[in-house]
This record gives C-alpha cells, sequence and structure tokens, in this order.
C-alpha cells in the first residue's frame, strides 16, 4: 500500500512530545546499527508466543523502572499519574526516573540494564525499536487482554508499529496546525484564516510589510524549510503526498511533492530568499523563547503545534490570535482540517523479564488506554491525547484554540511519517534537497528527487541487515 503517512521546552508550562528533531541521516544508521547489536541478547522467548492468563493475580510486591524526557514540573505531573496507577496496583512500584532520551535508552538496552518502561519522544525510532527486536512485541499482551486499539486513532497507531510488529502504545501526541494574528489579519482586511495554498501565499505576501531599508518588518508567514516548525514533513498531509510506493520504496517521484516543493519556492521567491534569511537570523533561537517571532506579532501566520497555545497564554496572554487547519494544495480542497501528527511512544525493553514485564505491561496499558489518565496528561502537558474517548474531556475543550487541534487530530486524512528501519533518514534526505531547492541550488528537481529516492532506499537497506528490519 503507498503510504501517506507523514515529528517546547522542558520544565515549562507545556511539553512537546517531539522535543528535538533528528540529529541526521548518519546517526539514524547509527541508531539502527545499535539497536540490531541489542537483538541477540534477553528473553526473546516471552515475547514470540502469548504469554498466559494467570488463574489468579500475583500481587507479590515488585519494582518497576519508567524512563521518560521529562524534567522539572512535567516529571511530577507524570509522577503524579504514576501515582494513581500506583493506588490502583498497590503491589507495583513505580521509579519514574526523568532526562532520559532515547540515546541513553539504546545504551541501556545494549549494556543489559534497561528501564522495564521506556517512553520515547521520537516516533523516527520506532522502526528501529520495532525491527530490531529492542523493544518486545506488544501483540500477544494485547490479545491476551482482549484491548480494543480501534480506540485508538489509526495515525496514532501507524508510527508505534513497523512492518507489522506494535512493539509501542502510543501515550499523548503533537498535532500541527496554522496559529494567524487576528488584528494584523483585519487590518490587512481579511476576516478569516487561508484554506489553499493560493490563498495562503496571497495573504502572506500582502501580511508582509518592510522597513525603509527594504529589510521585512512584519512576515505574513516564513515559508522558509527550517524556519520554526516548517518543514516538508509537517505539511506534506496536506499535499498527499506519499513516502513510499506500493513496493515499499521512497516515493518522492510522487507528483504531490514536486508540486509541494515548487509551490514552496515560489513562496519563498515572492517576498526574497535573502531577505527572509535576514529576518530569521535577526530572531536567533527564538521558537521556545519569549521572543518568539509569532508571539511578539513580527509574523502574521505560522504553522505549530498545539503546546503554542499554553506559551501564548503564559507569555504573551494579550495576543490577539486564533488557530486554524493549516491549508491544503489548491487541488486537495477534501483534505482541509486534517494535519501532521506525531507522538510520544511506550514500550518496554526486551532487557525486562519475568514479574517485571508483566507489571510492565500493566503500566505501558494504563497509560496509553486509561481515559482518566490520558485527560489529565494532556490536560497538564498541553498536548493531546492518544485515546478517542479522552478527546472530548471537558477539561480540554474549555480553550477553543486548543480544540481545533482535537479535530485536526481526529481527522481521517490526518497523517504521520512512516516508521522505518533507517529511522528519519528519508525525512533527512529529503529535507537537505528541499533547503537546497528553495536556495536555488537544485536545477533539475525531478533528477534530484529520483536520487534521493536511491539514496533513502540504500539507507533502508542498510540499517534492515540481512535479516529485514533490523532484525538479526
Amino acid at each position: 500500500m503507498t503510504s501517506l503517512m507523514t515529528g517546547s521546552r522542558a520544565g515549562s508550562t507545556t511539553s512537546s512530545p517531539r522535543r528535538r528533531r533528528s540529529a541526521g541521516i548518519a546517526a539514524a544508521l547509527s541508531l539502527a546499527a545499535a539497536l540490531a547489536a541489542c537483538s541477540g541478547g534477553g528473553d526473546a522467548s516471552s515475547a514470540s508466543s502469548p504469554p498466559a492468563a494467570p488463574a489468579t493475580v500475583d500481587k507479590t510486591p515488585v519494582t518497576i523502572t519508567l524512563w521518560s524526557g521529562f524534567t522539572d514540573r512535567e516529571l511530577g505531573v507524570l509522577g503524579a499519574e504514576v501515582a494513581q496507577f500506583e493506588k490502583a496496583y498497590p503491589w507495583i512500584t513505580v521509579k519514574n526516573v526523568g532526562a532520559q532520551d532515547d540515546d541513553k535508552i539504546v545504551k541501556a538496552i545494549r549494556a543489559g540494564n534497561a528501564p522495564d518502561v521506556a517512553l520515547s519522544f521520537t516516533a523516527d525510532k520506532i522502526g528501529s525499536y520495532c525491527g530490531s527486536k529492542a523493544w518486545i512485541d506488544l501483540a500477544p499482551y494485547i490479545a491476551r487482554d482482549k484491548l480494543d486499539l480501534s480506540a485508538i486513532p489509526k495515525v496514532s497507531l501507524d508510527y508505534t508499529q513497523f512492518d507489522g510488529v506494535r512493539c509501542a502504545m502510543p501515550a499523548l501526541a503533537d498535532t500541527y496546525g496554522l496559529y494567524y494574528n487576528t488584528a494584523l489579519l483585519k487590518a490587512a482586511g481579511y476576516s478569516s484564516p487561508p484554506k489553499t495554498a493560493s490563498e495562503l501565499l496571497d495573504m502572506a505576501v500582502k501580511l508582509t510589510t518592510y522597513n525603509t531599508d527594504g529589510s521585512i518588518k512584519v512576515a505574513g508567514l516564513v515559508p522558509l524549510w527550517g524556519s520554526y516548525e516548517m518543514a516538508p514533513a509537517h505539511v506534506a498531509p496536506l499535499w498527499g503526498a506519499a513516502w513510499t510506493n506500493g513496493a515499499g520504496k521512497s516515493n518522492f517521484t510522487d507528483p504531490a511533492w514536486t508540486a509541494l516543493l515548487t509551490w514552496q519556492k515560489k513562496f519563498v521567491d515572492a517576498i526574497g530568499y535573502d531577505k527572509l534569511r535576514r529576518f530569521t537570523s535577526g530572531a536567533g533561537d527564538s521558537e521556545f523563547a519569549e521572543t518568539n517571532l509569532f508571539e511578539t506579532g513580527k509574523l502574521a501566520m505560522n504553522l505549530d503545534g498545539e503546546y503554542r497555545t499554553a506559551f501564548i497564554h503564559s507569555e504573551h496572554p494579550d495576543l490577539p490570535f486564533a488557530t486554524a487547519p493549516f491549508p491544503t494544495a489548491d487541488d486537495q480542497a477534501a483534505r482541509y482540517g486534517a494535519g501532521y501528527v506525531t507522538g510520544n511512544s511506550l514500550g518496554i525493553p526486551r532487557t525486562s523479564t519475568g514479574r517485571n514485564r508483566e507489571a510492565a505491561w500493566q503500566l505501558v496499558k494504563y497509560l496509553s488506554t486509561d481515559a482518566g489518565a490520558q485527560g489529565t496528561l494532556a490536560q497538564q502537558l498541553k498536548n493531546v491525547p492518544t485515546l478517542t474517548s479522552a478527546l472530548t474531556a471537558p477539561a480540554l475543550l474549555t480553550d477553543q484554540n486548543f480544540g481545533v487541534f482535537l479535530k485536526i487530530y481526529a481527522h481521517p486524512q490526518s497523517a504521520t511519517t512512516p516508521p522505518s528501519a533507517a529511522g528519519s533518514a528519508d525525512q533527512d534526505t529529503l529535507s537537505a534537497l528541499a533547503d537546497k531547492y528553495q536556495a536555488g541550488s537544485v536545477g533539475d528537481l525531478q533528477s534530484a528527487l529520483t536520487a534521493a529516492d536511491q539514496q533513502v532506499d540504500a539507507q533502508v537497506a542498510q540499517a534492515a541487515g540481512p535479516g529485514g528490519g533490523g532484525a538479526p
């Protein structure tokens, strides 16, 4: 099947599941190789066949460890929900350890001292975790406990499995949409946000104002790839761009990718590449700072995640703004309302065994399928819950601008990037090409896209190894 699947500041008032972008192609392939090396150890037998349902629950006290990247206030939020789990399962004690990223998780698995439960902020790693069997297959537990996965939106089920193996469960998501300054739009004569790519371009050009020296004073929208959350993956669902073809090969030659890249290049040229670069360079590293260009009124429209609502309410509560789905390609109007989705993933490293593994599964199941837990975590961390029933939690519906992202997440055509044995190599390869193209450094786009397909296919083959999918 052709795949259309298309990724905040710690300790603040909010959290983004995907806190950092990929470190690059070499890092992705290195992680895949490291995880493949993990596949030779641990207890694989209990992950390959359904665990027997115990006649009686063994309530002998057991202590398990949960690792996540959360810190400070956010770690406390997670800890409070873990405490609720411990009340429901009083024989299970959970050590809640924060500031643990994927690199640390991988090293611990290789060393044989990984946590019983790992919460990853990076959906790009799931292909490696599942393919290498570094995280166990959860399907036997799901079948044993008769868990209804239809209660979880398909887009989150997509990024928590790889090659038919479900080694993870989703636990909160990021969803992307359009933020717009209502005062700036009104002053320019607009009463509603754009819905198509052409409307977005025309409005952004009109909304862009300049200083006397010709430099940008206020940008309608910065279309540069790499500016804040502006990335090919984050808008691909609105063009219907497919990452892979029916044979599972890289599919950048899909006409939708050409349409997206040429539209963006036209957008950049309409304002000026050099002017946009100077404008963004002057802002520095401001995405998660109070000097964020949108929050300070220097950006009329911006692509961003649901977590931005919390930043605005905390840092610039008087900012006149609203949210909406991001515009679609002109010929893809039926996709309006959809968007890009990514999120946290919970898994059980293969080094967790015996009663610890059973207790770990109970914690994973609770955090991913308990509506109360999902609603509480989403409300306090300002992320989107990954359980359909939790999307209507009253506490989440009080903020209309946040509610837009709940609808985007639930849209049937919202999409994510497909997990790959090579991690984020496909996104990194496309982003590198897109950066060169927007700067005018690519002469023949079609040839470049074909070469990118070949590069990604080679990277996937290298990461998967002779066994396929990163398996031994």
